[in-house]
């Protein structure tokens, strides 16, 4: 595998008024109010950097604390990897976390600080132990097996959250549930109840910083545009129905993360869109890969990773995720 390291300058795109599959809106006083959001977001010095590059396919980073790096997972490569800062305050190079893998895609921490991992190959969702030990959380669903788990976060009561596409089962894997859905897991991990289904590749997911709206990506590509809803979260943790958020009119949405004042950002084909809680996008990261994946992290939570193809970056912004 061929690792390297490097710098990549990109210009931060604000986006005029709301632009997204809409009509272009809004005057100059619009455009500067946006721009001045987007520069509070992401500073205009800001640079794109290279961390890491010649993986497969790059999926579900995960910023862990106690080891001051950040995991991301290689689905064709059967492997988890970690990044963390050198000596000289500079990324290393990436270091196998986990191998094999089952084909590991979406990963979070829990309350504790324990790595889950949704797991394509095994069509299940595992906990890591702080002693490296895993820890099965959910493999069936009404005594049907599940698809090949994708995404997963977990909300401020410990409830786990994951979506359920069909996209990760092997040519020689049944598909036995009738349905791709969101799952919750409760928070003493005893009941798995179905809290949102009826739609079609159910991808990223993420929670408003306040916890009563879940944002979900429906990814799947044969169909144009796509989108992400948006769902009431009840008292008990299941979900409203879906009403229309953003419409991703280049690529495809996958994976999201909200950050301390509710914006959602999302990969999508050109690169991190933006978006305020009113669905309104604010601005673009352009990725010279198309990414899959993002997640906050560093020591001060203002480091950006996003996973994209064949390579891992990074860029300063300035914000935090939700907490």
């Amino acid at each position: 595998m061929n690792v390297e390291s490097g710098m990549q300058r990109r210009r931060i795109v604000a986006v005029v008024g709301v632009c997204v599959a809409f009509a272009c809106v809004g005057g100059a006083g619009a455009e500067r109010e946006s721009m001045l959001e987007m520069s509070e977001l992401v500073p205009d010095v800001a640079a794109l950097e290279k961390v890491a590059t010649g993986f497969k396919f790059v999926e579900g980073p995960t910023w862990l604390p106690e080891k001051k790096a950040f995991v991301f997972s290689d689905i064709p490569a059967d492997t988890q990897y970690v990044i963390g800062r050198g000596a000289d305050g500079k990324w290393g190079k990436a270091e196998v976390f986990l191998t094999p893998s089952r084909n590991a895609n979406g990963t979070t921490i829990d309350l504790e600080g324990r790595l889950l991992v949704c797991r394509h190959g095994a069509r299940d969702l595992i906990r890591i132990e702080k002693d490296g030990t895993q820890t099965v959380l959910a493999t069936h669903f009404e005594d049907k097996r599940l698809n090949s788990p994708n995404d997963v976060i977990v909300a401020a009561d410990g409830a786990v959250y994951f979506t359920d596409p069909p996209w990760g089962l092997g040519k020689n894997d049944k598909k036995e549930l009738d349905h791709e859905s969101v799952y919750r897991l409760s928070p003493d991990g005893k009941e798995l109840t179905k809290v949102a289904g009826e739609m079609k590749a159910p991808n990223g997911l993420a929670l408003s910083p306040d916890g009563k709206t879940m944002y979900v990506a429906e990814s799947w590509w044969q169909v144009k545009p796509q989108f992400i809803s948006a769902y009431d979260v009840k008292p008990d943790g299941s979900l409203g129905e879906p009403r229309p958020f953003f419409t991703v009119e280049k690529g495809t949405p996958d994976g999201m993360r909200v950050d301390e004042r509710g914006n959602v950002w999302t990969t999508a084909g050109e690169g991190i869109l933006i978006v305020d809680p009113s669905g309104k996008l604010i601005g673009t990261i352009p990725v010279p890969e198309s990414p899959a994946n993002l997640t906050f992290g560093g020591e001060d939570g203002k480091t950006l990773f996003i996973t994209a193809r064949t390579s891992v970056y990074a860029i300063r912004v300035g914000v935090t995720a939700a907490k």
